[in-house]
């Protein structure tokens, strides 16, 4: 397997990209893959842990970091913008058509958290794309209005809505119109704001577990308010007759949100549930990701090498 460090474009904005290609079988072209991170991540996370393993078993697998974050181009910086999410997996399968060591007609999806809605949302858009996968999906409109169980008390949004209005406002008058931090000091606060789930996910972006310098900490406030009227799984009907996969752990607090795509989802369609793993834990325990890739890879392999 060979790692390469690339560039594309997605509506003007450079994105940065690790380009993961298997070497033991042959010159191709072969089966590729496009991984997208979760909300704040960047590759040299949990969707390069993913693309490595699924180049290791075959598949051209290529890691990008959203615009305005990681390495990526784009103004302000953090911003989590999910119309432009959705372009970014757009153009990073345009890229893929562009290389000869990809098939252009075997290319395939793959979304972690975040990037599970927006996966779903540029499938049902882009039919290049042959399959789709996911694991751990949240919806970050969601999640930010209703809470990663789906139980937030409205009000909570609402007050996120006045900052960024607030925010816009100082932006006019050319004042610093800051950010939105994304982490508390240390778990117990994390414990505090977001049970369980918000420890897990404060000891993955936040300690030498997971956390990366370019890791987002922060998200500009006109996040916030692109959020409100957004809806990644508007277009989850338009993906049948096409497959799509969602691998949840049991234990995931946010799994309420992939069984909404799944029932929206009028194509082949299948949840495959992870013994004992949280959210967080498939990002990067062995003990999860191994069951999840096994799974990604027969599922690819029937929708991507197989397929007629």
């Amino acid at each position: 397997m060979a790692r390469t460090s690339v560039t594309f474009d997605s509506t003007g904005i450079r994105i940065a990209a690790h380009l993961y290609t298997p070497e033991a079988q042959g010159p191709g072209p072969w089966p590729a893959l496009v991984v997208g991170h979760p909300g704040t991540s960047v590759k040299e996370q949990t969707s390069g842990t993913y693309a490595q393993l699924m180049a290791e078993r075959g598949f051209v697998a290529l890691a990008f970091d959203a615009a305005y974050q990681g390495e990526s181009g784009g103004l302000p910086r953090g911003l989590e913008d999910p119309a432009q999410r959705v372009e970014d997996f757009k153009a990073a399968v345009s890229f893929l058509t562009t290389l000869d060591e990809v098939d252009a007609d075997r290319i395939g999806l793959l979304g972690i958290c975040a990037s599970g809605s927006y996966s779903l949302a540029a499938t049902g858009g882009d039919h290049r794309v042959k399959a789709v996968a996911t694991v751990s999906t949240a919806e970050p409109a969601r999640q930010f209005r209703l809470g990663a169980d789906g139980t937030q008390d409205p009000a909570v949004f609402q007050a996120l809505l006045d900052a960024a209005s607030r925010a816009r406002s100082a932006a006019a008058r050319g004042e610093d119109p800051g950010a939105m931090t994304m982490f508390p000091e240390t778990a117990e606060q994390a414990g505090e704001l977001g049970g369980q789930h918000g420890i897990e996910g404060f000891e993955y972006y936040c300690t030498a577990r997971g956390e990366h310098e370019r890791s987002a900490k922060v998200l500009a406030w006109e996040s916030i308010d692109k959020m409100a009227s957004s809806d990644a799984f508007h277009a989850v009907p338009l993906i049948g007759p096409r497959p799509v996969l969602q691998i949840i752990g049991e234990r995931a607090v946010t799994a309420w949100m992939a069984v909404e795509a799944h029932q929206r989802a009028v194509g082949p369609k299948e949840i495959h549930w992870i013994e004992g793993a949280s959210h967080v834990d498939l990002y990067d325990k062995k003990e999860f990701i191994d069951p999840a890739v096994d799974k990604l890879t027969a599922y690819f392999t029937a929708n991507l090498v197989a397929a007629d």
